[in-house]
């Protein structure tokens, strides 16, 4: 940016720069030298002066003893331009602002007369396997259902995981127990789970599904094998000849919206894996119902918060505490891998934790 040009992000225009420039070499002159200086007429130079004292970048000079006419010396830049610049940075971020609020009502738009814009097909194990990476990476949560015989990207070869979940992204993964039955499934997922990975397991799920951050979801459609999830898929595996993996990625809409219903859904459901002392993954080889060591006054607790019972006729039962009562079932939530109380009343009867021995 040449010379006399500097300061106009500020606000200030080329005149009024050199004669700011001006004043700078000179420290004190009055209109007419000013004017003679820049070959300007004298009217313009008193209205770039005028405009400069506006902007606090000239001041008019003490009096001299002897009168003449008004002379003006420069001010410091900084002070001066300081609350200008400021002005001119908030409005570029209310410009940015007002873009990025245009782009969204553009896109919008676009997926509301687009259903590309919402769903995008994608074709083949390598580019489902790269797009699956590439949602990790830009992500801070991902949410993986896994059923057995993965489509694109096996467990054992999500090495990335690992590397996210040190950076601090949360994993939350529910796995068939199929799946889990694999060779070196256990070893894997154990290790996952002592980076950070909060997994649990079912006995079936509905879809393969991953979701990253409640903004992106990618379901497969299509499967080598011909497996679908209905008749959708049997039509759509049928005009793929050539057998390809196909998968959906589906942006922000009411379908993802339902995706991460039935996410949380199964995950509420599902039971908690956990790692042993011993470094063994523990929790998974039963069924559902299978068998949980309760003391009796868990046992008892539990019967009577599935009964509805509420806490302080609780803790009169007991001879305890209200607030001992709250910690305990609190301690019993976690046990569970429960959120709410409906959750682990959910638990206990999928578990059969009262009516096992």
């Amino acid at each position: 940016m040449g010379e006399g040009h500097m300061l106009e992000a500020a606000g200030v225009g080329a005149a009024e720069e050199r004669v700011y420039r001006l004043l700078l070499g000179v420290r004190e002159a009055d209109t007419a030298e000013i004017a003679a200086q820049l070959g300007f007429d004298e009217p313009r130079v008193e209205w770039l002066l005028a405009s400069l004292h506006d902007k606090g970048l000239v001041g008019r000079a003490a009096e001299p003893p002897g009168g003449g006419p008004e002379r003006y010396v420069p001010m410091a830049p900084d002070a001066a331009l300081r609350p200008l610049l400021l002005r001119g940075h908030e409005a570029l971020e209310s410009a940015r602002r007002g873009v990025e609020q245009l782009a969204e009502e553009y896109r919008a738009g676009g997926r509301r007369h687009d259903a590309g814009q919402l769903v995008e097909v994608i074709t083949g194990a390598s580019v489902i396997r790269q797009r699956l990476r590439h949602m990790a990476y830009g992500a801070e949560e991902m949410r993986w259902l896994c059923k057995a015989r993965p489509v694109a990207l096996a467990a054992a070869e999500n090495d990335e995981e690992w590397e996210l979940l040190a950076r601090g992204v949360r994993y939350k993964t529910i796995y068939e127990r199929e799946l889990l039955e694999g060779p070196g499934m256990v070893d894997n997922v154990a290790r996952s789970i002592r980076a950070g990975e909060q997994a649990r397991a079912v006995g079936t799920l509905p879809v393969r599904l991953v979701i990253a951050d409640s903004s992106t979801a990618i379901c497969p459609l299509v499967y080598e094998s011909g497996e679908g999830l209905d008749g959708v898929e049997r039509a759509a595996r049928t005009a793929d000849r050539a057998g390809a993996p196909t998968a959906a990625v589906i942006h922000s809409s009411s379908l993802l919206d339902a995706l991460i219903a039935l996410f949380e859904s199964q995950w509420a459901a599902a039971t908690p894996l956990h790692v042993t002392d011993s470094g063994e993954l523990a929790d998974f080889d039963g069924g559902p119902n299978h068998a949980v060591h309760l003391a009796d006054d868990e046992r008892y607790l539990l019967s009577l918060i599935v009964a509805g019972v509420a806490d302080k006729a609780i803790a009169s039962q007991l001879w305890v505490s209200q607030r001992t009562v709250q910690r305990r079932i609190q301690a019993l939530m976690q046990r569970a891998g429960a959120l709410t109380r409906t959750q682990l009343v959910w638990q206990v009867a999928q578990r059969g934790w009262l009516t096992n021995s």
